[in-house]
């Protein structure tokens, strides 16, 4: 796809990245597919998909307390338990404000492994990794930014989130849909948005302005950025050749910054001209 080659130009070391058709195929990649990068929050939505094949198997339930507060593991999926940033301390009564909490995964996470009787990244593994046949992918400490992948390995994740096996399409959809709505609040690296939506670890596009993801995206996309330059999203409204539905990762090892704002929208809005026009 000569959409992707323009990651070439951007002002970083190294970056590779991987578009999906609607059907969750490749529809095509570019750079080191198999360098494993940091991925900072993009961890989140990885995480957040284990704790919802947990939801499948009946080990936890979303609406089980698991945080502070009486706060469930929904509120922590959607950042809406009222814990801090990244402290272990109540900043409101769950369900009030939309406080983006690497502490609330980190919450999400010991209850995860605690009900499971798993250790985290084990169970990650083995609900997540594995099936998707993610080989290269590790979790290695929080479960908020803590996982290591290639753009091959979140590629298949990508297609997951097009078109789910892992979880039923009744879960994926809950997943995918506004969680909590109304509710404002801070999305990091573009300030204060109203609604602030997410859904279960999986951020709304909604119609948040400035947003990382293009401006045809459409309002139903979701997904996540990382602080280490990262992000992947799904576009379930894209048209494509193949039917509605598109996805794209990016990775690349430079800090998000003003570099970013200023690429990742137009790059999208390329990668989706592209599918839309048949490629």
């Amino acid at each position: 796809m000569d959409s992707l080659l323009v990651i070439d130009s951007w002002p970083v070391e190294t970056a590779a990245a991987a578009a999906l058709r609607a059907d969750g195929s490749l529809a095509g990649t570019h750079g080191p597919v198999d360098h494993r990068f940091y991925l900072a929050s993009v961890t989140k939505p990885l995480v957040a998909y284990a704790a919802l094949v947990a939801v499948e198997e009946g080990a936890i339930e979303l609406d089980e307390p698991a945080g502070p507060e009486g706060s469930t593991v929904r509120h922590l999926l959607a950042h809406t338990s009222g814990l801090g940033f990244d402290e272990h301390r109540v900043m409101a009564p769950p369900g009030t404000r939309r406080l983006y909490s690497n502490a609330g995964f980190e919450a999400l996470g010991d209850h995860l492994a605690k009900a499971t009787d798993i250790p985290l990244a084990e169970y990650v593994r083995d609900a997540v990794f594995a099936p998707l046949g993610m080989a290269a992918t590790t979790l290695d400490g929080s479960p908020a930014h803590a996982a290591t992948s290639t753009v091959a390995d979140l590629a298949r994740f990508a297609g997951e989130l097009l078109v789910p096996r892992l979880v039923s399409d009744e879960t994926h959809a809950e997943a995918t849909s506004v969680a909590f709505p109304g509710l404002k609040g801070v999305l990091p690296g573009y300030g204060h948005q109203n609604p602030n939506d997410w859904g279960l670890g999986l951020e709304i596009r909604d119609s948040k302005s400035p947003h990382w993801t293009g401006s045809s995206s459409s309002p139903q996309t979701y997904g996540h950025f990382g602080q280490s330059g990262t992000f992947v999203w799904a576009d379930p409204e894209a048209p494509t050749a193949a039917g509605h539905g598109a996805a794209c990762v990016a990775l690349t090892d430079r800090q998000f910054g003003e570099w970013a704002t200023e690429v990742w929208p137009p790059f999208t809005d390329g990668v989706l001209a592209e599918l839309a026009g048949g490629r």
